[in-house]
This record gives structure tokens, C-alpha cells and sequence, in this order.
């Protein structure tokens, strides 16, 4: 591929938030270089960004701040890119057999654009409904939260959280719908601070119609999908 075409296909990319797969580009020797040495080569490489705009690298305020964005980078906001670190999903057999739908609202999600490597600042919604087995209620607010702390597309996200619902319980009945604000929209380029972004992904049960429109009546969020 020319550099010139390889330059289109990565700006349209950027600029529809396309996904181009259901897994994140990680490559395979990503977790070669333990944590710390990924956090002195980060460091180094962010000092020379700083050092490269034009700011003083002695400053006592600034001194400290590649070490700090880099430690944040591997250890916090792309913390869910670890493997290592991914909730354990428990379930339990649902021995009260309750059938209807169980729904999860307004988990908080931090997450970062892959594409500019700003922040995604919004909420998920995650619902499912047993067939025999249920998960404890923060586990998932921790499945969110471990594919949130990545370079991600929403769009990536709201699959990966289905997805690994739906592998926990043994159902296809799952969905997520995340409402989030992109900071590569709202603080540069077009500047929309109002602006938000719907995505949503639906399993099994929740196709259906009325199934669907129960969920949106308990988060009582006003989209039509």
C-alpha cells in the first residue's frame, strides 16, 4: 500500500471512528517489556514531546510529568490492555429463578480515543436476562471498566462488553448501550461541547421489539435505534 493511500485510509478511519476489528490491535509481543520497562521507555519518549513543543524540562512543575503520564498510561487509562488484569466473570446458578430482565445503569465509563488519545466520558447501561446462571453486580461494572482502559472506539466497546457477558452466562441474551462524549470532538476540531454519541449492542432476546423498548424504559434514555 503507498504511503499516500495508507494516509487516506487511516484519516478516514480517524475521522468516522471506524473500528477495524472486534479485538483491539494489540500486537503479539505487547507484553514482551514488563510494566516498568514500559513506563521508563514512555517516559522518555514523553519528555521528548514536551521538550520537542518548546517547554522547559527543568521546570519543578514540569519535571515530573513524563514519569507521572507514564506510569498513568500503563498502569491506569490503558491498564485494560493487560490480560493479566481482566476481571475474573463468577457465576451462580440462578436458584431464585427470576426470568425477567436484569439491568445495570449508568456505569461510569473512562475511556480513551484510539485516534487522537483524548478521553471518552460517559455512562453504559448493560442488561441481560438468565438462562440458569447470574453474575454478581459489580463484576459487571468491571467488565466495563476493563475494556474501557484501552485505546478504544466506542463501538469496539460496546461489542467487547456484550460479548464477554454473553461468555460469562452462557446466553446471547445481553445488551449495552453507552452514551459517551468524545473529547476529540467536544475540546478540538469541530469544538461541539454538546454533542454525544449513542452506541448500542443487542443479543438474543433483546432484538426483539418489546424486549428493546423495556430496556430504554428503564434507562429512560430518549434514542430510537
Amino acid at each position: 500500500m503507498s504511503e499516500q493511500k495508507h494516509k487516506e485510509l487511516t484519516d478516514e478511519i480517524g475521522d468516522n471512528h471506524i473500528a477495524t476489528s472486534y479485538e483491539n490491535p494489540v500486537r503479539k509481543d505487547a507484553f514482551d517489556l514488563t510494566d516498568d520497562e514500559k513506563v521508563q521507555k514512555i517516559k522518555g519518549h514523553v519528555h521528548e514531546i514536551m521538550e520537542t513543543l518548546g517547554m522547559d524540562m527543568t521546570d519543578d512543575s514540569l519535571m515530573g510529568t513524563p514519569n507521572r503520564v507514564a506510569k498513568m498510561y500503563v498502569n491506569e487509562i490503558f491498564g485494560g490492555l493487560h490480560p493479566d488484569r481482566k476481571p475474573k466473570a463468577s457465576t451462580f446458578e440462578n436458584n431464585y429463578k427470576y426470568g425477567e430482565m436484569l439491568v445495570e445503569k449508568n456505569i461510569t465509563v473512562y475511556s480513551t480515543c484510539e485516534h487522537h488519545l483524548l478521553p471518552i466520558i460517559g455512562r453504559a447501561h448493560v442488561a441481560y436476562i438468565s438462562s440458569g446462571r447470574v453474575i454478581g453486580l459489580s463484576k459487571m461494572n468491571r467488565i466495563v471498566h476493563y475494556y474501557a482502559k484501552r485505546p478504544q472506539v466506542q463501538e469496539r466497546l460496546t461489542m467487547q462488553i456484550v460479548k464477554e457477558l454473553q461468555k460469562a452466562l452462557n446466553t446471547e441474551d445481553v445488551a449495552c448501550i453507552i452514551d459517551a462524549k468524545h473529547l476529540c470532538v467536544n475540546s478540538r476540531g469541530i469544538n461541539d461541547i454538546e454533542s454525544s454519541t449513542v452506541t448500542s449492542e443487542f443479543g438474543g432476546k433483546f432484538k426483539e421489539e418489546n424486549v428493546r423498548k423495556e430496556l430504554l424504559n428503564y434507562i429512560k434514555l430518549d434514542t430510537k435505534f
